[in-house]
């Protein structure tokens, strides 16, 4: 069709990496756990901020979520912004801010921002996220 300017594929890969982060904090924030790993390769790498140190594999990084939620204030709040991708043909990668809500032991609620960066990798055309790194900013 004359004048119809279609998207780029850049684009159509970065739409498709944000709707992948938007329905992975969805089923992070619904405690949904079969939601949760739908779009992370069986050979995951995470880092985070509570220990293990790094997670390796589905198994381990699905473990790590029963240490999130038990420590979650509920409604569990798992929100990004400030959402920057930058996608080739099939290596991409996401930096955001996120924020949760922390019970301490003491049952007090801390707010927690926290920085994010996904690695993801094209498979048969599909994003698969290959690596996840979760941190805090040191404190003095």
């Amino acid at each position: 069709m004359a004048g119809t300017t279609q998207p780029s594929q850049a684009t159509k890969d970065e739409v498709e990496l944000r709707e992948l982060i938007a329905r992975w904090s969805k089923a992070v924030r619904d405690e949904d756990l079969t939601a949760i790993r739908a779009d992370h390769d069986p050979k995951i790498l995470m880092f985070d901020v509570p220990p293990p140190f790094l997670s390796r594999g589905i198994d381990a990084y699905m473990a790590t979520w029963q240490t999130f939620f038990a420590s979650s204030a509920k409604p569990v709040v798992f929100d990004f912004e400030d959402v920057e991708i930058t996608a080739g043909d099939d290596v991409a990668f996401a930096t955001a801010v996120g924020h949760c809500i922390n019970i301490e032991r003491n049952g007090e609620k801390t707010n927690l921002k926290f920085r994010l960066t996904m690695g993801f990798r094209k498979h048969d055309g599909r994003w698969r996220i290959v690596h996840e790194h979760h941190s805090l900013p040191a404190i003095d």
